[in-house]
């Protein structure tokens, strides 16, 4: 899922027992993977339920994504003051104070749906978005310094590997809880809506409970972080230039699973039902999941900037060929899952159903396999040989999750005007600034003595 939150070199405060257990903590943590990229991808199924229930017009997408502008703009605006708070009053409470901010979010679904209030749901969206903000600064490190260091990267793996996996779910569940055919009003489905996310909420208080009388160890930042630097972050050009790749990236991948249920449900794209359209939703993040096994293999072998530079150019490619009259107008047929039950006996049923999909439906699902090593990629390109300025640096770079939010409402606002088709032109711009940095812009001009701090030229 798009997102992540900048390294933080840490430490225990006092060496570890070796003959201490952290398997709850562990698994606790690595939950709470899971948890944020099930919420978060339930965003592209709340868009379409947003729309029917409120009956936005075809000429109102610019309402409908600010769902991703209230949850993602949050990042943006929290990362850094989130940093500041875990500095403040440490990890574990802030973790458990986050967990708080994102159950207290979801809660508000609760007055949301019964008043049908589109505001408050857009409300309690920004707020969980807050929670994750802050939930990200400290989960990473904390999940490394539960155990050896040298098994750290391992944990944080099994952690990234539960959050790909919630991503390509949720979808799936999602069409199946929240947009049942059984639901017959919008009644039912703001009741089941509220149903789900108060239940989600539920067990969010029960981690948080949990951790409060779980043994944990301390951490400290050890970044110098009273140190005064004498110069500024924005003097290194490719630390700024890969900022504006993240925005971009995490733009482009948030807005193409937004919009792709009510693309498909379009006219041009067949008017595919928004129950197998989610499924096809599905495959987009599965994509990104299975992107992100392979893609930590590949990088292994192949640089950065040309692992970057190749994934980039192929999905500038297949946003341009979704555009195209031949991918609208040829169609394949694909096996979708087809899960729910039967309205009269309420017996579940699981199976696949072959759906007719265009061509143009098939490159946008693809991306999200191109998609999933570029943040990493992004990552470790833009804060290269900052020294002492890394921490500063990572942060900003975490703070350009915005683009989740600014891109999704920009791209609304043209779809509006010119249609869903080449409202992805936006997308194009996205990939093609990253193909720029990762060819051009990721080359340092200037560099961080990693003892002095002084500002050098590369």
């Amino acid at each position: 899922m798009a997102g992540g939150n900048a390294p933080v070199n840490y430490s225990s405060s006092s060496p570890l027992d070796p003959n201490t257990k952290y398997t709850s903590a562990i698994a606790l943590m690595a939950t709470l993977f899971f948890i944020i990229g099930f919420i978060t991808v339930l965003n592209d199924v709340l868009i379409p339920i947003m729309k029917n229930v409120f009956v936005f017009k075809d000429n109102e997408n610019w309402k409908l994504l600010l769902i991703q502008f209230s949850f993602f703009m949050a990042y943006g605006l929290l990362s850094i003051p989130g940093g500041n708070l875990i500095k403040r009053i440490g990890y574990k409470k802030g973790t458990i104070c986050s967990l708080f901010i994102v159950a207290f979010g979801l809660l508000l679904f609760y007055p949301a749906s019964e008043y049908a209030s589109y505001g408050l749901f857009l409300l309690a969206l920004f707020i969980v978005g807050s929670g994750f903000a802050i939930l990200q600064v400290a989960i990473n490190p904390y999940l490394i310094a539960l155990g050896s260091p040298e098994t750290g990267a391992a944990r944080l793996n099994l952690g990234g590997a539960l959050n790909s996996t919630a991503t390509a779910i949720g979808p799936i569940f999602g069409s199946f809880y929240l947009l049942n055919e059984c639901l017959m009003s919008e009644t039912e489905t703001l009741s089941t809506t509220r149903t789900l996310y108060v239940a989600i909420a539920l067990l969010i208080i029960t981690i948080a409970t949990l951790m409060i009388f779980m043994k944990l160890p301390k951490l400290s930042i050890e970044n110098d972080k009273d140190e005064v630097l004498s110069g500024s972050i924005f003097e290194f050009s490719h630390l700024i230039f890969g900022a504006g790749a993240i925005f971009f990236y995490v733009g482009a991948e948030v807005v193409i699973g937004s919009l792709l249920v009510v693309y498909l449900k379009s006219d041009i794209m067949g008017n595919i039902p928004e129950k197998f359209a989610a499924s096809l939703v599905a495959y987009y993040w599965a994509g990104a999941m299975i992107g992100r096994f392979m893609g930590s293999k590949i990088t292994q072998k192949i640089s950065p900037n040309k692992a970057l530079s190749f994934v980039a150019v192929v999905a500038f490619a297949l946003i341009f060929l979704s555009m195209t009259d031949f991918m609208i107008s040829n169609s394949v047929t694909v096996p979708v899952i087809n899960m729910g039950e039967d309205c009269s006996t309420l017996e579940f049923y699981f199976n696949f159903k072959s759906l007719t999909v265009p061509l143009a439906a098939i490159c946008l699902i693809l991306i999200g396999l191109f998609n999933a090593i570029m943040w990493p990629s992004i990552f470790s390109l833009g804060i290269a040989r900052l020294g002492k300025y890394t921490s500063k640096g990572s942060g900003l770079m975490v703070t350009m999750v915005a683009g989740g939010a600014l891109v999704s409402l920009l791209q609304g606002i043209l779809a509006d005007q010119v249609g869903y088709r080449y409202s992805f032109t936006l997308c194009l711009v996205c990939y093609a600034y990253i193909i720029f940095f990762a060819m051009k812009g990721y080359k340092p001009h200037k560099v961080a003595d990693n003892e002095t701090g002084e500002i050098l030229s590369a």
